[in-house]
């Protein structure tokens, strides 16, 4: 019989590693050998760690990266396949997960940063449209990729990518399947950062920080402005935030950045 340590030795590594560390939920995409390519284990993974990371306090931003030399590259085709000849309708289901796990991370409360450490293409992509911000090693090529097996996007490609970079780039990226380099997509607007790919790492821990040191309330309250108001008339969105800002003037946080400005120290919020 095998012992414990044994069996803990042959047991194949989780496919979503989450640990939390300096302010952050860092969230790996751990499939390298699949190019950290989506399954229901994965997507499964992904949920519980944004689970986890919205109850604990100590989580003031979430980082999404991959193991290996890719971010992310989309649905794992062959399990599709597999599906699609198993049950007609596994495809859809499939797709149902993934568009579910997209609108999650989409609408989490907390900033949410993609640190990508190579290839995102397809769905993985479409996890980089959901997240806030995103840093980029140099070189990395991003793309859509749908077109050159015949697919459409599943999971928001084509609604959040024109509503990030326009229309008419976000048609090219999805009608060619082209790729595209970090430092070209930083100029569209999609990357905020480039990095060496030595450095990424250390880059985003440099902006959790910054984020950590902010209230957490006030980023929760600020991306839902945002976000809410991209999808609003400009008056009515300006309505929402005078309203917001309101409701914010009586914010334990608001009084605690106000008094240290006062007495010339660094604001200590609580998320009150």
């Amino acid at each position: 019989m095998k012992n414990q340590a044994q069996e803990m030795e042959t047991m194949p590594p989780a496919a979503v590693a989450a640990e939390v560390r300096q302010g952050a939920m860092w969230i790996r995409l751990n499939r390298p050998d699949a190019m950290n390519a989506l399954t229901p284990e994965v997507l499964g993974g992904l949920d519980q760690a944004l689970n986890d990371a919205e109850k604990n306090p100590d989580v003031r931003a979430v980082v999404l990266t991959g193991t290996g030399r890719a971010f992310c590259a989309g649905a794992d085709l062959k399990y599709v396949r597999s599906q699609s000849d198993l049950d007609l309708d596994g495809p859809r289901r499939f797709l149902d997960t993934v568009l579910a796990t997209m609108n999650r991370l989409d609408s989490f409360p907390k900033p949410v940063i993609a640190a990508l450490n190579g290839l995102a293409l397809a769905g993985g992509l479409e996890l980089v449209l959901c997240c806030d911000l995103v840093l980029a090693v140099r070189g990395a090529k991003i793309g859509d990729a749908h077109a050159n097996y015949g697919l459409l996007p599943g999971g928001g490609g084509s609604v959040r990518l024109p509503r990030i970079i326009g229309a008419t780039r976000a048609k090219y990226l999805l009608f060619t399947g082209d790729f595209l380099t970090a430092e070209e997509l930083m100029e569209a607007g999609l990357v905020n950062q480039v990095v060496a790919p030595g450095e990424l790492e250390t880059a985003t821990q440099a902006l959790v920080d910054k984020i950590a040191a902010k209230s957490p309330l006030g980023l929760r309250r600020m991306k839902a402005l945002v976000d809410d108001g991209l999808q609003q008339p400009i008056e009515t969105a300006l309505r929402l935030e005078l309203l917001a800002s309101e409701v914010h003037a009586h914010s334990a946080d608001l009084r605690e950045g106000l008094l240290a400005f006062e007495e010339k120290r660094s604001p200590r919020f609580t998320g009150q």
